[in-house]
């Protein structure tokens, strides 16, 4: 197993993810108390199937469909740990699809479908969720998303977490123009086991075509405003989405199952 911070220019910060590398599949149960075990937003499962890798997340309370930053992790630690020659690899999930994850230098770019989003009139109840009245609200094929006026509102928002986990979502993300980058972000997801998510690479492929439209712009850079925060590099490509940022691994080690 390793651990790495994903979205992260410095260890410490972005989103840390466990990526534990299997020769067979373990049962659900057991990946689930892995996950549990780990405690971190996410955990990867990764096996090696001829020309690509499957690939499985778990919080730890739940299995999920997609998982941005868990799947950098995983493909950091493919790339820079067991050395893969090729500049691409392949992943597939049977909940997601084909997921493709490219290096350039330092970074990594995820390659992922971008979500369809239509506005909702679910104001009062995203109200509730934030304390404060979002100018939109988007629903996107997992989460709710909510536009504010500015970059302080997105970091001040006091969330109330109760009112959040009673939302018929994954989550909450929470979004404004930025003042030093196009865009920023927080997302909410108790529902989940995860009241703030520090980094989230799939909410991104909401993000991106929301910010793209507003803003006229295909390459933005985008700020997840968390404690740890995380810099995601956004490129808006049709019915894909390119997500990049950076990775630095934490630790190596084994884990042993009775």
């Amino acid at each position: 197993m390793y651990q790495v911070d994903a979205f992260a220019d410095r260890l410490f910060s972005g989103n840390p993810a466990a990526v534990c590398l299997l020769d067979q599949w373990l049962d659900d149960e057991t990946m689930q108390r892995i996950a549990a075990e780990n405690n971190l937003a996410e955990t990867a499962f990764v096996k090696k199937a001829q020309d690509h890798f499957e690939i499985r997340w778990f919080t730890p309370a739940v299995e999920v469909d997609l998982c941005g930053h868990a799947t950098l992790a995983a493909a950091y630690v493919l790339f820079e740990c067991l050395g893969n020659p090729e500049p691409e690899i392949s992943f597939i999930s049977v909940r997601s699809g084909m997921l493709k994850v490219s290096k350039l230098k330092d970074m990594l770019f995820l390659d992922f479908p971008a979500d369809t989003i239509r506005k909702t009139d679910s104001v009062h109840q995203i109200e509730k969720c934030i304390g404060t009245k979002p100018s939109e609200v988007f629903k996107g094929k997992t989460d709710f998303i909510a536009v504010l006026e500015n970059e302080s509102e997105v970091q001040n928002l006091v969330p109330d977490y109760y009112e959040i986990s009673k939302l018929e979502a994954r989550g909450l993300i929470v979004t404004a123009a930025g003042d030093k980058v196009d865009f920023v972000s927080r997302f909410f997801a108790p529902q989940c086991g995860i009241d703030e998510d520090p980094v989230t690479g799939s909410a991104h492929t909401s993000l991106i075509p929301l910010w793209s439209e507003k803003l006229g712009k295909k390459e933005m850079m985008a700020r997840q405003l968390s404690k740890r925060g995380g810099t995601i590099y956004c490129s808006e490509n049709g019915d894909r989405c390119l997500i990049g940022g950076k990775a630095q691994l934490y630790l190596s080690g084994e884990i042993f199952i009775p």
